[in-house]
């Protein structure tokens, strides 16, 4: 029986999110090792949750340390040095208006529920407003705030107001796509959503499970100017595209607003379980027991996260992701010009989409064909996985130390996947057999 074939028989599909028969025995930096001793160029990195790549050494070793003399495994009863550690590093990295107090979960999910209770609760307005598309966790609480249509079954919080997500490719360009959202904003805040109830605004610099979303320049700067008028507190989503993947230590920062919560989550760690939220003092000091679990601040997690923060500032990551993915973006602009497939290529740094569309004049989205490209490159050799509110858009948010000629090779396999595509050398029976997004 193959690995795979076990993890069907042993592990709960409730958990599953699938495209091929991906399984994994080790992995090497931009490389996982599969089963069957094949090094698959890892263009996900596990959707971003190993920042650093696969065995990093950094990481590796600020585990050990911690594991040689473990500081306990949580800091629910008691403080722990890598805790304490972590989150006055993430105080010193924040903007002034954030830094205030930090809270530390598991993942991106349990933070997203946790700063959605607090700011309703701390505040005393019972509303919150997110964007149609944005996908802010698993969890129940999580879920409650979120907007994405796989989600649709989720029961969503009573207060929630979802909102347009500008879309420069499908709304009309980035002038138009801008001025439909923030009108539809306003006269929400003038109508139906009074101000003065709305606690909160949840926003993804870039939308990243809604299609990789980069939104017109100048929304979010209008959109702060509004929740600052009004006293919302805005929360910035950083879980996937944070800590240096966009070309920018935080992705808010190429859209020069300063959020006053700020969630980290899967990078964070280097692919250790462990998320961050950062906020004002009155709103993350809300209530003692407030939201806890036993081995939150776990110091194991807690150094492996130091030691990425750690490489991202002295190997000068951020900018590293803004060349090699300025590069790979290219790439695959070049993709775009030989494949009718392709509909649009965005994103900033090595936070990059792929939109598929089977025609490009009506951009009706190519779900099938996005399916079958996913599980082409697996076969020939790359790892990617594909999002979006119409699961048509491949998505890339690899290893931070993703070289130029990884990137090159990466767009080398999916040139090939794209072509037996176009040519129905994938068979649908294959695809079938998994779900995906």
């Amino acid at each position: 029986m193959s690995l795979y074939e076990r993890d069907q028989q042993a592990l709960s599909s409730m958990s599953f999110l699938r495209f091929f028969p991906q399984a994994a025995v080790g992995g090497e930096g931009a490389y996982l090792i599969d089963d069957q001793d094949r090094r698959l160029l890892d263009l996900s990195a596990s959707w971003g949750a190993a920042s650093l790549g696969h065995s990093h050494p950094a990481v590796r070793a600020a585990v050990d340390r911690a594991l040689a003399s473990q500081a306990g495994a949580s800091h629910l009863s008691g403080a722990n040095l890598p805790a304490v550690a972590l989150a006055e590093r993430l105080l010193s990295i924040v903007p002034q208006r954030a830094a205030g107090r930090v809270w530390l979960g598991h993942s991106g999910s349990d933070a997203n529920e946790t700063v959605a209770r607090a700011v309703v609760a701390a505040t005393g307005r019972a509303r919150i407003i997110a964007f149609q598309g944005a996908y802010h966790g698993g969890t129940v609480g999580s879920m409650a705030v979120s907007g994405h249509p796989t989600q649709a079954s989720a029961q969503r919080s009573a207060g929630l107001t979802l909102i347009p997500y500008p879309n420069p490719y499908r709304d009309g360009g980035e002038n138009h796509a801008m001025a439909a959202a923030l009108s539809d904003l306003e006269d929400l805040l003038a109508g139906p959503v009074p101000p003065g109830e709305v606690a909160a605004l949840f926003l993804e610099p870039i939308q990243s499970d809604g299609g990789m979303v980069v939104p017109p320049q100048e929304f979010f700067r209008q959109v702060e100017a509004l929740c600052r008028h009004h006293g919302i507190l805005i929360v910035a989503d950083e879980v996937k595209v944070g800590l240096g993947r966009t070309g920018r230590l935080h992705a808010f920062q190429h859209f020069g607003i300063e959020p006053d919560i700020i969630v980290f989550g899967k990078g964070l760690g280097g692919g250790l379980p462990i998320s961050a939220a950062v906020g004002p003092t009155p709103i993350m000091n809300h209530s003692a027991a407030f939201s806890f679990q036993t081995v939150h601040g776990n110091p194991v997690c807690a150094s492996a996260a130091l030691a990425v923060l750690d490489t991202i500032e002295e190997q000068g990551l951020a900018l590293h992701a803004a060349d090699v993915g300025e590069h790979l973006k290219n790439l695959l602009t070049g993709l775009q010009n030989r494949h009718s497939l392709i509909g649009d290529v965005r994103g900033k740094g090595l936070a990059l989409g792929v939109e598929l569309v089977s025609d490009r004049e009506t951009k009706s989205p190519a779900k099938q064909q996005a399916a079958k490209v996913a599980y082409r490159a697996f076969e020939l050799g790359l790892v990617l996985y594909y999002v979006g509110i119409n699961s048509n858009v491949l998505e890339m948010t690899p290893s931070l130390l993703l070289t130029h000629e990884e990137a090159t090779r990466a767009v080398e396999i999916l040139d090939h996947a794209l072509m037996d595509v176009a040519e129905g050398r994938v068979d649908d029976a294959l695809v079938a057999r998994f779900a995906g997004w």
